[in-house]
């Protein structure tokens, strides 16, 4: 077997080798569900911060200020870059909170009142969305948390995240946070999005539940700046992930679990546009790296190959014509489905072989 084939046969965007063996909870269905490639091109332009909250707390109304300015500049940003407004900003965990003292209860803060207010107007004065987080206060409850405001200053809905981070052999939640218990996904005008927080990164659950829901783009608002986990996250779950840091870097992963974009102090503002109505094509003779749709379709292609995965993500900037034609007018059929018939193809076999 040649080096290609092997690769093309060993190569999984969902993040698994092939095998007769049937696929992880999470996956079987993930060829069908992802099928975007017939979608119009929908471009989408996403805004995040390196933004570390350390010192002393400037009051509420100092914070959403400081916030206010980081959401704007975002959107002076995309106005400059790509002389559209900004579709999506992500701030970084507890942005509305990080930096006042004391315990959870002492530390958190009802939505409802100046802050929802503070947000609709942001929204509204940017035209965007906006991923918020927040030690945020429920009645007698905690929860380290997210709230996704709509364009026109609605509110969208709540992340809580599902697991708050525990002191080392403890059992102490961030001094006083509940866990969440859901997994939403907020349907935005542009794609579906949703958001686990920080140290949810290291549990299966919350993310399965963003992909069985659609999730085109998770937000994760985190204070660790890690690299490699997030990467893997993209590229298993099929989506956009994009971080929201206190330090180090904020990365935008695509779903090949490449850093597409990525910002580093001092520079602490980083917006790119992507595009939700992608392929993840893999190596092909007629694919020639990207050079075969790039030949036939000029700029109305776009792409970014990656010799080194054996891979590429592919998508169409006609509005007219999407990617999912011109991928076929080459002959070239989307990983996840090629992934799903091989599968099925590899548990057939072994069952044959078996004799069940």
């Amino acid at each position: 077997m040649t080096r290609r084939a092997a690769a093309a046969l060993a190569w999984s965007p969902l993040g698994v080798r092939l095998s007769g063996f049937p696929p992880a909870r999470g996956c079987p269905e993930a060829g069908r569900k992802l099928s975007r490639k017939d979608r119009p091109a929908r471009k989408v332009i996403v805004g995040t911060v390196v933004q570390g909250f350390w010192g002393q707390y400037p009051g509420l109304a100092g914070r959403l200020g400081q916030l206010e300015a980081i959401v704007s500049q975002m959107a002076a940003e995309a106005q400059r870059k790509y002389r559209r407004g900004l579709d999506l900003a992500v701030l970084s965990e507890m942005a509305v909170t990080g930096g006042r003292k004391g315990n959870a209860a002492q530390r958190s803060l009802p939505f409802e009142g100046q802050v929802k207010d503070a947000f609709a107007a942001m929204a509204r004065k940017n035209k965007c969305h906006i991923i918020a987080p927040l030690d945020l206060l429920e009645g007698s409850q905690c929860y380290n948390a997210a709230v996704v405001t709509g364009r026109n200053g609605e509110t969208l809905g709540i992340y809580r995240k599902l697991h708050p981070a525990v002191r080392h052999s403890t059992e102490n939640m961030e001094d006083g946070m509940s866990p969440g218990t859901e997994a939403p996904v907020f349907d935005c005008d542009f794609g579906r999005v949703g958001v686990q927080i920080c140290f949810d990164m290291e549990f299966d659950w919350g993310w399965e539940e963003l992909e069985r829901q659609g999730a085109e783009v998770v937000a994760w608002p985190t204070q660790s700046p890690q690299t490699a986990h997030p990467a893997f996250r993209a590229m298993r779950h099929q989506c956009y992930v994009v971080s929201s840091t206190w330090r180090n870097n904020a990365s935008i992963f695509e779903p090949t679990g490449k850093i597409m974009a990525q910002v580093r102090p001092p520079q602490h503002v980083l917006v790119e546009e992507i595009d939700l109505s992608y392929m993840i094509l893999p190596w092909a003779p007629q694919l020639k790296n990207g050079a075969g749709l790039k030949e036939k379709y000029g700029v109305r292609v776009g792409f970014r190959y990656y010799e080194d995965e054996d891979c590429g993500l592919f998508w169409s900037n006609d509005p007219a014509l999407t990617i999912g034609e011109m991928a076929r007018s080459i002959g070239m059929t989307d990983w996840s489905e090629e992934h799903a018939r091989l599968q099925e193809l590899f548990v057939r076999e072994q069952r044959k072989r078996s004799g069940r």
